[in-house]
């Protein structure tokens, strides 16, 4: 069950026990039933004929883009370019004077946040822009709407879940070690798969500044081992225990001696999440992510 405010959505592998729990609730409580899940959230589940979903957000993108005056700015094949910098010495030739409207920045990256959560090729680029909230420049608002022309080139664009019954998990972990000129901190991020499906993905500056590429390797596998153990022991309460041993990807010589699941730099999922990339790679990337187009649906890739 998930809670929102007054939102509830129901599910379970019995209709009976569905019935059953909403009635117990409406003892309780004033309730609504609102019918089979088809809008939650600003997510759309657009249901296809073998039974999977697609998340989409396509409304909510659209109103974004309204909001921001750029329905119909020229799209662009990724969110930030491969020699974008947010550090603040690359930002010195922009004059103070520049106006910035600091509340409607706010706001964009505010939704973009919010729509990360069934894009995940969007969370690096929308976390770094997050990160200039207090102290930004006329350059900090243009890579958000660089961010924003990426969405709307692929605003089709959702969020593939397909049953299964494979529970195996995968995870691919990399970092981008000092790649902050500023304070010379990396960043970590990880996707991780539960059978062919993306459940969980992150991309974030490590707290402490890694004097080796793999140290900061290292440092965003521990984060990865706990998320994994957290998966684990929630699909054990679920009674869905993993059925293999997790996988852990990683692409740094150095961490691989220690953890012993190479997998070669050209097909690091994880890539997406901690470094521009040119198009290319991003898009070849992105195909991984389960992302898939509504209209025609099309889905690219497999993890392998």
């Amino acid at each position: 069950m998930l809670v929102y405010v007054d939102d509830i959505l129901v599910t379970g592998n019995r209709l009976s026990d569905v019935h059953s729990f909403i009635s117990a609730l409406s003892s309780h409580f004033v309730t609504r039933d609102l019918g089979e899940f088809n809008f939650f959230l600003g997510i759309e589940a657009v249901k296809q004929s073998d039974g999977a979903l697609l998340l989409s957000k396509k409304q909510y993108m659209i109103d974004l883009l309204k909001k921001a005056n750029m329905l119909n700015c020229k799209p662009v094949s990724t969110p930030m370019s491969t020699s974008a910098s947010m550090d603040e010495a690359s930002l010195a030739d922009i004059p103070s004077s520049t106006s910035v409207d600091p509340t409607l920045y706010r706001h964009l990256v505010g939704s973009l946040q919010y729509l990360t959560l069934n894009r995940p090729d969007l969370f690096f680029a929308v976390n770094r822009v997050f990160q200039h909230m207090h102290a930004l420049t006329a350059k900090h608002f243009g890579l958000v709407k660089r961010i924003l022309r990426y969405v709307k080139s692929t605003i089709e664009l959702g969020l593939l879940i397909t049953p299964s019954s494979d529970f195996t998990i995968q995870v691919f972990s990399d970092a981008d070690w000092a790649g902050s000129s500023s304070d010379r901190r990396s960043t970590g991020g990880y996707v991780v798969y539960l059978g062919s499906n993306i459940v969980s993905w992150q991309s974030k500056k490590q707290r402490t500044v890694a004097r080796s590429s793999t140290e900061s390797e290292y440092k965003a596998l521990a984060n990865c081992s706990a998320e994994i153990s957290w998966l684990v022991s929630l699909l054990g309460e679920l009674h869905f225990p993993p059925s293999k041993p997790p996988i852990l990807w990683c692409d740094n010589l150095g961490a691989t001696y220690l953890f012993a699941n190479p997998v070669f730099h050209a097909h690091q999922i994880a890539d997406v999440l901690t470094k521009p990339l040119p198009t290319a790679r991003f898009v070849f990337f992105r195909s991984k992510l389960r992302l898939c187009s509504r209209k025609p649906f099309t889905c690219e890739g497999s993890i392998g």
